[in-house]
């Protein structure tokens, strides 16, 4: 079962059934993360056959309308928009765009509501969506948990990954017995599955990469379904299955038409689920992985798994004799290279460069009069360090923005003026003196303002209960 190496394309394809870079997605931070708010995601099919739907946990495809949670098909949202949190416990978060504050280790939180939301009394059925964030970093679990794994003579990312995982197991556990208690088990398709290879050295079953790779361990991860009296205890699957998938195969499961305008790249894995189709009777494919805008990428099939690990730069791997990608066999068949690589391109040129660039965030629009315009998702120009950086390298999620040394150092932000009109605009700051007035200039569609900071504001870091130090 593959997915993309990160989270925001994984996410994309599961919620839409199509290649990510065809939605918008080609990233996980600055803007790249977010998904075209045309996109019909598998809540938008689902609602619109009256289904209730719900979304609890890490979303990071967006975090303004419409291509937030509420703008995607998701009636109710609890979690964070962006690709990491800053603090797992009892900390800031939203529900449907309004900041809440929560009690408790995070992935707990997240179970909460969705049991919640599954369990109210309404005839409507339901899709529960619960992306949880662990187990990526910072590394904060709690002590029941840590405590099991403290003395284990593994790296201490490893330790606290495992600490989170075995949180994970205890939380889907209340899920499924959620399920049984309120007679729902029987009636509920359940789902497990992963967004990418691990974001740590530790253990990966022999394969190539990790989290980021486009080897075999960077996008193979595992996947359970269950649908008691539909699918067999036991089913094992071993054709090459994708993220792109599950929208087609739920739909079918749940007797839903898809509709003729949906232009997916995944299958109905319904036969080969309930037994209608052998495994050696189901058509070869070519799945695709690509990281960033395609630059690097690979492509698979039942046998082969060609990887472009650098620009142009590609090697062969035979997968059913070399699982862990050791022998590079190029040479040895050049004329499947040379087939995997044109599919590849292929796609490539067929998406349309459009989609590869940040969508702009929109303002105006009636549901969502108030509009974020997060650091991490700014421009610097200069290019930093020149005047003005972020704290961290990259300007990941919830970064901001310091070093503002040069007065011709700017940040922008691409914006969409949906709806014209008069707004009121406000900046957090951080400043130890404001003697003399600091001077910010505001300039958007050849406007301008000009405002005086005569304020000091030296906020403080809030403490987070990291086990590791973080980057």
């Amino acid at each position: 079962f593959y997915v993309s190496p990160v989270c925001a394309p994984t996410r994309a394809g599961l919620l839409t059934g199509r290649y990510h870079l065809r939605t918008g997605t080609h990233g996980v931070t600055r803007g790249r993360e977010n998904m075209r708010g045309s996109e019909d995601t598998l809540a938008e099919l689902l609602g619109h056959v009256g289904y209730r739907t719900g979304c609890f946990g890490k979303w990071h495809n967006g975090a303004h309308w419409p291509h937030h949670p509420n703008g995607q098909g998701f009636d109710e949202f609890v979690g964070f928009c962006a690709g990491h949190w800053n603090n797992y416990f009892s900390t800031a978060l939203e529900h449907n765009g309004k900041p809440i504050a929560s009690d408790g280790f995070i992935a707990d939180v997240f179970t909460d509501r969705a049991i919640d939301f599954m369990t109210r009394s309404d005839d409507a059925p339901f899709f529960c969506y619960v992306p949880y964030n662990t187990p990526h970093s910072p590394w904060q679990v709690p002590d029941s948990y840590w405590n099991r794994h403290v003395d284990a003579d593994l790296p201490i990312e490893a330790r606290c990954a495992y600490a989170m995982c075995e949180n994970i197991d205890d939380n889907v556990g209340r899920l499924l017995d959620a399920l049984k208690e309120n007679g729902l088990e029987e009636n509920t398709i359940v789902i497990f599955l992963t967004d990418n290879g691990p974001n740590s050295n530790r253990y990966n079953g022999d394969m190539k990469g990790r989290k980021g790779s486009v080897n075999e361990g960077g996008s193979r991860v595992p996947c359970f379904i269950r649908f008691p009296g539909v699918i067999k205890p036991g089913t094992e699957i071993d054709r090459i299955t994708a993220n792109l998938d599950l929208v087609p195969t739920l739909l079918q499961l749940c007797d839903v038409p898809t509709p003729a305008a949906i232009d997916g790249d995944g299958r109905d894995l319904t036969p080969l689920l309930t037994g209608q189709v052998a495994g050696e009777d189901w058509a070869d494919r070519s799945l695709m992985v690509f990281q960033g805008r395609g630059e690097k990428g690979a492509v698979r099939t039942q046998k082969w798994r060609a990887v472009q690990g650098k620009p142009g730069v590609w090697t062969l791997y035979d997968m059913e004799v070399d699982p862990s990608e050791t022998s590079n066999v190029a040479k040895q068949h050049p004329e499947v290279l040379k087939r995997l690589r044109g599919e590849y391109e292929a796609f490539l040129k067929e998406v349309d460069a459009g989609n590869m660039q940040p969508l702009p965030i929109q303002i105006g629009h009636d549901e969502w009069p108030t509009v974020n315009l997060p650091a991490h998702e700014a421009e610097l120009t200069p290019t930093p360090p020149d005047g003005l950086s972020y704290v961290g390298r990259s300007g990941w999620a919830n970064d901001w923005l310091t070093n503002w040394s040069s007065p011709d150092a700017f940040a922008s932000w691409p914006i969409q003026v949906v709806e014209p009109g008069n707004y009121a605009v406000s900046i957090e700051y951080s400043l130890k003196s404001a003697t003399p007035p600091v001077k910010i200039e505001l300039q958007a569609g050849g406007q301008k303002l000009t405002a005086g900071l005569s304020i000091a504001n030296e906020a403080a870091l809030i403490p987070s209960p990291d086990r590791i130090t973080r980057k």
